[in-house]
């Protein structure tokens, strides 16, 4: 069993998180400046470190730099000893960039019977009737076992 997560701290407190306990799926959701960013980072790390796969979707790049140990910052150091995170080491994580185009990163590969009718009629900006005509599309393709 691993061991808990440290993922937040304070003066007073400091916050684990059982990996065992953890949900598939979460929403961290704050003003500008609350540390959702950070609080990404921390649960990313926590549970690579412990061999858990995180995909997480960064369309403005703030979570890039998890790909390089963080370089020296007079604010963080300062942080790490008001804190006592003596055992602190900065280091990166694997990280992944996918995509859409395949350009910069790893190509993101799918049929269109994989994106199925909700997904593409969303991405379409389909109204009722044209979202009503491509699931019935998918329905006639599936039952005669024909890929999109």
């Amino acid at each position: 069993m691993a061991e808990p997560m440290l993922i937040a701290k304070n003066l007073e407190t400091s916050s684990f998180l059982l990996p065992k306990m953890a949900n598939r799926h979460g929403m961290i959701a704050g003003a500008t400046g609350t540390g959702k960013t950070v609080t990404l980072q921390t649960l990313a790390e926590g549970f690579s470190k412990i061999g858990v796969p995180v995909f997480m979707a960064d369309v403005k790049g703030d979570l890039s730099g998890m790909s390089q140990p963080a370089g020296e910052n007079k604010k963080v150091k300062e942080r790490i000893e008001l804190l006592d995170l003596d055992w602190f080491k900065a280091k990166s994580s694997p990280v992944t960039f996918w995509d859409a185009f395949g350009e910069k990163g790893h190509p993101i590969r799918t049929t269109v019977s994989e994106m199925g009718p909700l997904l593409l009629a969303r991405m379409l900006d389909l109204n009722k009737v044209q979202t009503g005509v491509l699931n019935a599309i998918f329905k006639i393709a599936d039952d005669e076992g024909w890929l999109l």
